[in-house]
């Protein structure tokens, strides 16, 4: 039995044993009605704007692939490529460990259109690049914006530490976009060459990464009650570490460390309707669209099933 097949699952489920265990304890108090009554109080505006929201951060995401798709030199229809990149995010979000379960279910979709694994490798690994790139970016934006951020996390007062942290996580991503202006030759290792992306390609990682992760946070913002409410900036820059400290825990969908996080971002306001912000985030970025690439998933088989017997 070969244990590190085991290992991250087993990490992720210990994550989330204990976020719920501490979910528990920060929730002690509040009862199903009281999260239902917060829900029925998000006005029917807002919930349409978080679900447009969560339409855009998917729209965005399927751009993750088209511009690695633009940077390997390969051609696949656009409605493929945006399928692909749906049911991969969909069902990746909900498993955990994205980078892996994501990488298997491009392989098995982008094979079909002639990449091969080295190409699909490369792929995988600019859609991931592209969303740490947006990440760091966004959130040096965030710190340099919102100084008090990080002293929503911690009792070490880094507010004057704050615009400098942002600042100096600006310099890698500079750094990037000038070696994509020097035009640097391509790295070979063996048979593989990996060539530096260019400019139009970082240009759309730059803009297509943030505009899905202020998609996303806008989900939870447009869900949460004016009462307390410290504003766009703050609840995105929560969502950025309450997001990635869920991807990092390999938790599935982030189960309790989402939202163990999140409260911890939002003090002032009260609980049961944070809860309920995140249950919105839950539905319209997760469940709807894990139910939809499930479907996509079963008609792809089938195709690919029929196409086998002919």
């Amino acid at each position: 039995m070969n244990w590190k097949r085991y290992f991250w699952p087993a990490v992720g489920l210990a994550a989330v044993a204990f976020s719920i265990w501490i979910l528990l304890h920060e929730l002690r108090g509040i009862s199903l009605d009281d999260v239902w009554d917060s829900l029925m109080a998000i006005s029917s505006t807002h919930w349409a704007l978080s679900a447009l929201s969560a339409v855009v951060a998917y729209a965005a995401l399927a751009g993750y692939d088209h511009i690695a798709l633009l940077h390997i030199g390969k051609r696949v229809s656009w409605l493929f490529v945006t399928l692909c990149s749906f049911t991969t995010y969909a069902l990746s979000h909900n498993i955990g460990g994205s980078v892996f379960s994501g990488a298997v279910i491009r392989y098995r979709a982008y094979v079909t259109k002639g990449l091969s694994g080295q190409e699909v490798g490369v792929l995988v690994a600019v859609c991931w690049f592209t969303f740490v790139l947006s990440t760091i970016t966004v959130g040096a934006i965030v710190l340099i914006l919102v100084p008090g951020l990080l002293d929503r996390f911690s009792d070490l007062g880094l507010r004057e530490f704050s615009g400098l942290t942002g600042m100096l996580m600006l310099v890698p991503v500079i750094a990037y976009v000038f070696c994509s202006w020097l035009n640097l030759r391509p790295l070979r290792i063996g048979s593989l060459q990996i060539h530096y992306p260019r400019l139009p390609i970082v240009a759309r990682q730059l803009i297509i990464g943030p505009l899905e992760l202020f998609a996303a946070g806008a989900i939870i913002y447009f869900a949460l009650p004016e009462a307390g409410n410290p504003g766009y900036l703050v609840v995105l820059g929560v969502f950025l570490v309450s997001f990635s400290v869920a991807q990092i825990s390999h938790a599935p969908g982030g189960l309790g460390v989402l939202e163990v996080v999140f409260l911890m971002g939002l003090p002032d306001m009260e609980a049961v309707d944070v809860l309920a912000a995140l249950l919105v985030f839950r539905l319209f970025y997760l469940i709807v669209p894990l139910i939809i690439s499930l479907g996509v998933v079963l008609l792809f088989e089938r195709a690919q099933l029929r196409r086998n017997d002919n």
